[in-house]
């Protein structure tokens, strides 16, 4: 489970950079970045009250009370020039959920709902209301609407396992070079899909009403694993492809790059999966050096369209071969 994780959560403290000028990250950011959306962990709780216990006794939920008064943290904005963690710096994208209030972005929470959710002032309301009935008197043709209407307001659901990885992976790979090679911050996280979302994060309770927490099938781990490797390479590769310079931010997320590598190789012989193996083929000789960024930009969008159809197309039955490489129980963080 997590312990004394503090460290490893200020893997994505945007700061604001020396001036108190804010740097721009050229990497994206999940759909939880937007502080005009949002609208409370209270209005998600008011449902999902097991859920929302879960997350209290979580590293997400401190983040931004723990982190501010670490002595790593205090280091890093000292280094960046900043003077308040908490108030009107970008540290809190990842640290925290922000709204705006009196024309200026303060800290709701900590890591919350919305932050992996998204923001849900669009569908927040949608997706409880059950089509007008009572819970259980929908048709699936009206499940299947208020669900797809749901996402279109920007809604991330557990079915969109891709877009659930990145918004993962925004803030477990730092978005900002200066960051690292100014700030001091580490470029990242030793992140798993599998080991971080089936631990201490995990709240699959809604459906058995706080009974069962339950962890995810079989099946599901094996694709958790897959796009997990994929969505983590996909940044991986825009970081170091938009580098500026060969500085500890560029040099941490090529070893990173190396590494991973290996995972996808070891799952692709193992699966023989087809995207797996076209995600190898693109990454499998790429030389990892600014003077070859094109090529690596390149590679980053052939892993996007592996990610991309992995995720529509496979259920996790074709990828049995990776059950050996899937994390075990205790070491789920």
């Amino acid at each position: 489970m997590i312990q004394n994780l503090i460290p490893l959560l200020l893997v994505a403290m945007v700061a604001v950079g020396l001036g108190q000028e804010a740097e721009t990250s050229k990497l994206p950011t999940g759909p939880g970045f937007d502080p005009k959306a949002i609208v409370g962990v209270s209005e998600c709780t008011e449902c999902h009250t097991h859920s929302g216990a879960v997350w209290e006794q979580t590293v997400h939920h401190g983040t931004i009370t723990d982190m501010p008064r670490t002595e790593k943290g205090r280091e890093i904005a000292k280094k960046m020039g900043i003077r308040r963690i908490k108030s009107e710096s970008l540290c809190l994208d990842c640290h925290a959920t922000s709204h705006w209030e009196d024309e200026k972005l303060k800290p709701s929470s900590g890591v919350s709902c919305e932050s992996c959710h998204g923001a849900g002032m669009g569908w927040v309301k949608l997706h409880g209301e059950f089509s007008g009935k009572e819970e259980g008197q929908e048709t699936a043709e009206e499940i299947a609407r208020r669900w797809k209407a749901s996402e279109a307001a920007g809604m991330l659901r557990p079915t969109m396992i891709a877009d659930i990885a990145r918004n993962c992976v925004s803030c477990h790979v730092v978005p900002h070079e200066n960051l690292v090679n100014v700030g001091g911050h580490p470029a990242g996280s030793d992140f798993e899909l599998v080991a971080w979302s089936q631990g201490s994060i995990r709240h699959n309770n809604f459906y058995t009403k706080g009974k069962e927490n339950k962890v995810a099938s079989i099946e599901r781990q094996r694709l958790l694993y897959a796009v997990g490797i994929l969505a983590e390479m996909e940044l991986l590769l825009k970081a170091v492809g938009t580098a500026e310079g060969m500085g500890d931010y560029a040099k941490a997320n090529a070893r990173r790059v190396s590494a991973l590598r290996k995972k996808l190789a070891a799952a692709a012989k193992a699966t023989q999966q087809s995207d797996l193996v076209k995600a190898l083929e693109a990454v499998g000789s790429l030389k990892l050096s600014l003077k070859n960024q094109p090529a690596i930009l390149e590679a980053a969008a052939a892993i996007t369209i592996s990610l991309d159809n992995l995720a529509a197309t496979s259920n996790g039955e074709d990828l049995a071969g990776l059950d050996s490489m899937l994390p075990k129980a205790e070491d789920y963080k």
